[in-house]
């Protein structure tokens, strides 16, 4: 694992497309989030290929996951899990007392993850993830304490 930077857009973007194919974040959209100066980026690699990456704000005493992705084919052997790891550290480091991230409500799979590491739903924004062929979907918004 190492820290994701510019140079790694391209990469990002498209392990972004890969996991989220319904609504993928753009090189450029993610070239900016690295650059704030808050922001904790770490991409995971597995066989030497990127295998996941994680954006972060940890600021003001919370960490906001923004995004946590896992390339399809690399999924169920820890990466989002060594991802999840590596900020708590990052966010204990900077006095973080818990982590807050927003998930579709549809995502089984995330939801089942994030229920594994300790989050708990807070909130629901409802309707907040459009899908193309079907009804949004809510967006729960969970949190974990650090403590």
């Amino acid at each position: 694992m190492r820290a994701a930077t510019d140079a790694d857009a391209d990469i990002l973007a498209r392990l972004h497309g890969a996991a989220f194919p319904e609504d993928p974040w753009e090189r450029r959209a993610l070239s900016r989030l690295l650059t704030l100066p808050t922001m904790h980026a770490r991409l995971a690699e597995a066989g030497g290929k990127p295998a996941g990456f994680i954006l972060a704000l940890v600021v003001g005493g919370e960490a906001e996951i923004l995004t946590l992705c896992v390339d399809p084919i690399t999924r169920r052997r820890g990466v989002a899990r060594t991802l999840l790891a590596d900020l708590y550290a990052a966010a204990r480091a900077a006095r973080s007392s818990r982590i807050v991230l927003e998930v579709a409500a549809d995502n089984d799979v995330a939801r089942a993850l994030y229920a594994a590491e300790g989050f708990t739903a807070v909130g629901r924004r409802p309707a907040y993830y459009r899908r193309p062929d079907a009804a949004a979907a809510d967006a729960l918004i969970l949190a974990r304490s650090l403590a």
